[in-house]
């Protein structure tokens, strides 16, 4: 009987961003600000990426592949939490829920391998410049692309999948401003145990392949820097690489912490922050690390500019 009673819940509570009253119209607007320039000025990129023919090369279809899937993400996360800020109920349905967390999950875990296909296109561009045209093509990327979205696909619909097996009686408060996984199984009356292991080896599986793909283009590229006597090609190099090394840290930093160490109950308010910066905050500074430091997509902004003035 207990357990036909445990399937009864199905409906949780996010408690969002715990705040005083008087911050939340503060708040909201500071979120919402952030949301639109998310939005803004990463489909700017990706149409700048499809409209300008110099950029349908690798490096630019990664780009704003990456860009697309910001969006995506911040768009699974942002609009809920902006309506939960003021809404008298801040019910979710169990499906509701779980599409939240597979569209989340499929995201989170495409950007980690697009980072890394970004880091292969990188070494091929600096060690290997001569034979890059050869190795690095247009069908290489978008099979690259493929399977990205696909591991990203398969992860979410593995962890969705096992979400099933456990059942919520005890308590459907979800202490975050999203439906994650971890807070689900926090309130779970099934021993998650099971979960958190397959949460641990996959997550974690695939943060240390595409972080040691990272590290080792990146090594073969310092090295091939270091090598080079042309100031102007350190520069160029460091200029190219920069950017995506400056978003690989700030990506991977909260995601390492917060999926692959053991979870705790205490540990809740901090894996809230970390999961605002990587939700809310990268997706936002994407598009401006990337454009800021990249010449050619500031000479096609620019003739774009001056076209449409």
């Amino acid at each position: 009987m207990e357990k036909e009673n445990a399937t009864l819940l199905k409906e949780f509570i996010l408690t969002g961003l715990t705040c005083q009253s008087e911050w939340k119209i503060t708040l909201f607007l500071v979120f919402l600000v952030i949301y639109l320039i998310t939005v803004m000025g990463n489909l700017g990129l990706i149409s700048l990426v499809w409209n300008d023919p110099h950029l349908h090369i690798p490096m630019y279809l990664f780009l704003g592949s990456l860009a697309f899937v910001d969006t995506w993400l911040s768009s699974t996360v942002t609009p809920n939490m902006l309506i939960n800020f003021f809404a008298k109920s801040q019910m979710m349905s169990l499906s509701e829920c779980m599409i939240q967390l597979f569209s989340f999950g499929i995201s989170v875990t495409t950007e980690c391998f697009l980072l890394a296909a970004m880091a292969y296109d990188r070494y091929v561009a600096i060690c290997k410049p001569l034979l890059y045209p050869v190795i690095m093509t247009n069908a290489l990327c978008i099979r690259l692309l493929v399977l990205s979205f696909l591991g990203g696909f398969l992860h979410a619909s593995i962890h969705v999948g096992f979400l099933f097996r456990l059942t919520f009686c005890d308590s459907n408060i979800i202490h975050h401003f999203y439906c994650d996984i971890i807070p689900l199984f926090m309130i779970s009356c099934t021993d998650p145990s099971f979960n958190f292991l397959i949460l641990f080896i996959l997550s974690g599986s695939i943060q240390v392949f595409t972080i040691v793909t990272v590290l080792i283009s990146y090594t073969f590229v310092l090295f091939t820097i270091l090598k080079k006597k042309s100031v102007r090609g350190i520069r160029k190099a460091f200029s190219t690489c920069g950017a995506h090394l400056l978003s690989v840290s700030l990506y991977y930093g909260p995601l390492l912490f917060m999926y692959v160490r053991p979870a705790s109950p205490q540990a809740g308010d901090q894996d809230m922050m970390e999961s605002l910066f990587y939700t809310v905050i990268i997706p936002l500074l994407n598009p401006i690390i990337y454009s800021l430091r990249n010449k050619q997509v500031i000479d096609s902004l620019t003739k774009k500019l001056k076209v449409n003035i």
